[in-house]
């Protein structure tokens, strides 16, 4: 093995992408150095390209989507072991100690870490991430499908997973994206009566083939209306960060129905407060999930065969890559190969 390797960087906010060569990192106690064969582009990688998420520091690997092997393990490591297939997203890391990591919610730690952003990600050949932050990638998920689910992935189907709906109940996927048409394959994996509400009447075709019993053209129809036709949504989840898509769907929801958004608009989304009264219905956020929700994530999508549609591009593409999920050009993720 090669004492350097080749990673992307960010020298200072509002920076150009730079491929350099660096040293390959030693993992530190606790924890393990990835051999990265795939990370995914996420929207949310601009908060490094542009230097828009508070207290980070500079020059900056971005990346939170990494699939690879362990390649070495620090001092005090014991779950994981070199050649261990594994993950890594959003959440990277958190202190064990402050008062939502005593009570397990890892996501809420108060010192947590975010792989990609407040140390270096996954646009390497290489990345030392906390032992706790890593989970398990089954083997017969290729990399470059593994590597969105640890973001879109676990975000949409931990979100459906912990809302209220049972098997049967009439589900909504508002958004055919990149989050959307994950989503409405999860919700039609864990049997809900699945709704997919688009304004691009060209994605029904492929809402239906990701399972969709039902495909709203919001362009065109009240998708509200509709879904009281339907017999009012338990659930409607949100993925295209639009406010005006939000708000439109919350008349469509039925008694104690819920619009869990995970796609977040850049503009307030207004409520008609008399409307959720009535029909005792909300609006709640969902992130998306800590180690074991990856992990979770990454098993059901194998058992069910989920997979993102993906675009792949190597590390000196990386300005094109970065573009196509940036403009929305993609169809529907981006994933880098180093």
């Amino acid at each position: 093995m090669s004492d350097t390797m080749q990673a992307v960087v960010v020298a200072e906010p509002g920076g150009e992408f730079q491929v350099v060569e660096r040293d390959v990192p030693d993992p530190g106690p606790g924890e393990v150095r990835v051999a990265v064969e795939a990370c995914g582009i996420c929207h949310s990688d601009a908060y490094v390209k542009e230097g828009t998420y508070p207290g980070i520091s500079y020059p900056r690997v971005p990346g939170h989507e990494i699939a690879g092997r362990v390649d070495a393990v620090g001092d005090e490591v014991e779950q994981w072991s070199p050649g261990d297939r594994v993950g890594v997203g959003w959440h990277g890391g958190h202190c064990f100690t402050c008062e939502a990591c005593r009570r397990g919610n890892f996501l809420q730690c108060e010192n947590g870490d975010v792989t990609g952003l407040t140390y270096d990600g996954g646009y390497a050949e290489y990345a030392t991430i906390p032992a706790e932050a890593v989970a398990a990638v089954p083997e017969d998920l290729d990399a470059a499908d593994a590597a969105p689910l640890l973001c879109a992935g676990v975000t949409t189907y931990n979100a459906l997973r912990t809302s209220h709906a049972d098997p049967g109940d009439l589900v909504a996927v508002q958004g055919v994206g990149g989050l959307g048409h994950l989503g409405v394959q999860y919700a039609h994996a864990a049997g809900f009566e699945t709704v997919a509400l688009s304004h691009s009447p060209d994605k029904e075709t492929l809402a239906r083939d990701l399972g969709a019993d039902h495909f709203v053209n919001t362009a065109e129809e009240d998708p509200a209306e509709r879904l009281q036709e339907l017999g009012g949504a338990d659930v409607v989840l949100a993925t295209a960060p639009v406010s005006d898509a939000i708000e439109s769907v919350l008349g469509g929801l039925g008694t104690d129905g819920r619009v869990v958004v995970v796609g977040v608009p850049g503009e307030p989304v207004s409520v008609d407060a008399q409307q959720l009264v009535g029909t005792r219905s909300g609006v709640e956020g969902w992130a998306s999930g800590h180690a074991r929700d990856s992990q979770d994530t990454l098993e059901f999508s194998s058992l069910r065969d989920i997979t993102p549609e993906i675009e792949t591009y190597s590390l000196d593409e990386v300005d094109a890559a970065y573009e196509r999920m940036i403009e929305n050009e993609a169809r529907f993720r981006v994933v880098l190969e180093p």
